[in-house]
């Protein structure tokens, strides 16, 4: 996730300390921090949208866990002291033991957030969230009007997504917009931070697409589309900034937006350049995210890297508590988690050997780390040592020089205790 407010401007926003290790509550390092828990508590969807990567429909899906499995996994998180814990779907508010489980999870003192379509959150729920001190809501808007009942697979999904954002706002809950880019609104993103602004929304999180589930039937970007949807997102930043308003634009699911990001910053001699680039070497990029500070716990109890990497397995819940599994302690794990996270210390010239493609030489890898690993992993027959195939940077644009040197890695084997 690159936090593209806080780069450009550089004025504190949430969660610096996870992200780019500053203030009171940073993590030593970004290998040594615990993961965001991104937990699917239902496959069953009011709506059917273009780019679902758990290709959830409206109806039961067998397996999913119980009351009293759920009631262990929340205790687990808890003692395991995640950052943050994100309920998705499906669409998380249709489970019948949705309030019940917001209860217990912020009971338990877990930072809590939501992840929702937000066409079921009435006042009265809106009101349970606030209550609860849910951190926030996360709601999908991917088009204004038609465009995102299109994407959504529903006539009407963008007023009623509307309304949970107002609901939201009528009694203080903050709110947060995600969007996934694709060729149905990536021309159209002034009007999506036009929205922003009109409903007066704090966050918003910009995903790139990942091929899983039914986003794999959607259209891949040019990547000159990818780049000027960027733009704008910089420039209403620098405007917002400007004017004194203060608003998070992050963008997911593509580190290459961090070396986008400094590249701009040096053709405009940015005055937050060196800092931005320290800010980026810190967090790693893709190396440090999937199955380090990242982490999905599916509708069936299996644990994954991360929310679309499905076809990789950790464990289950419902044997080994997610503690344990994620600490490499499962009596059924096969080390492909430790075979993840090694990605992140090699050096130079054993990536050379080791990771095929771009990547494996591009001069951005200390603030990259290889793209969105998910995504290359999809790309090359599951093969975790191949390049990401969305990485819209030139050429010349990733070819080292030799006047640039390396943020050094370490050298040493990655112990089954490193968590991320």
């Amino acid at each position: 996730m690159i936090n593209l407010t806080k780069l450009w401007t550089g004025k504190a926003q949430p969660a610096d300390g996870l992200r780019y290790g500053l203030g009171e509550d940073a993590a030593a390092d970004a290998r040594s921090r615990k993961p965001i828990v991104v937990w699917n508590i239902t496959r069953t969807c009011n709506l059917h949208c273009l780019h679902c990567y758990s290709d959830s429909a409206s109806k039961s899906y067998p397996g999913e866990l119980s009351w009293e499995q759920m009631e262990e996994v929340v205790a687990d998180l808890a003692a395991y002291q995640i950052p943050s814990l994100l309920l998705s779907g499906g669409e998380p508010t249709v489970h019948p033991r949705f309030n019940d489980l917001v209860h217990l999870a912020t009971g338990a003192g877990i930072k809590l957030t939501i992840s929702t379509n937000g066409t079921l959150i009435t006042p009265e729920r809106a009101q349970f969230l606030k209550d609860h001190n849910v951190a926030y809501v996360g709601i999908s808007i991917d088009g204004i009007g038609a465009i995102h009942d299109e994407f959504r697979g529903k006539k009407g999904a963008f007023d009623s997504a509307v309304r949970g954002f107002r609901n939201c706002h009528a009694v203080e809950q903050k709110t947060g917009l995600r969007l996934t880019f694709s060729p149905h609104n990536v021309a159209n993103i002034e009007q999506i931070l036009d929205f922003i602004e009109q409903e007066n929304i704090r966050r918003a999180c910009f995903y790139h697409l990942v091929p899983a589930g039914r986003g794999s039937q959607l259209q891949v970007l040019d990547p000159e589309d990818i780049r000027g949807a960027i733009d704008i997102l910089i420039a209403r930043i620098e405007a917002w900034n400007k004017a004194g308003i203060q608003r998070e634009l992050l963008t997911v699911t593509q580190p290459a937006d961090g070396a986008y990001l400094l590249l701009r910053m040096e053709r405009e001699n940015h005055p937050n350049l060196e800092e931005a680039r320290r800010l980026l070497a810190w967090n790693g990029g893709g190396v440090n995210s999937s199955g380090i500070g990242v982490a999905n716990i599916d509708t069936q109890g299996d644990v994954h890297p991360d929310q679309f990497w499905q076809d990789v397995y950790l464990g289950n819940v419902k044997k080994t508590p997610f503690s344990q599994i994620w600490e490499g302690k499962d009596p059924e794990s096969d080390h492909l988690l430790e075979e993840i996270r090694s990605i992140g210390l090699l050096t130079l010239e054993e990536r050379k050997a080791r990771i095929e493609g771009r990547c494996g030489t591009c001069k951005w890898f200390n603030v990259c780390g290889g793209g969105f690993r998910t995504r290359a992993a999809f790309a090359n027959y599951g093969s975790l040592w191949g390049s990401d195939p969305a990485c819209y940077l030139h050429d010349d644009e990733i070819r080292p020089n030799h006047a640039e040197s390396e943020v050094s890695r370490p050298e040493s084997i990655l112990e089954e205790t490193v968590v991320a």
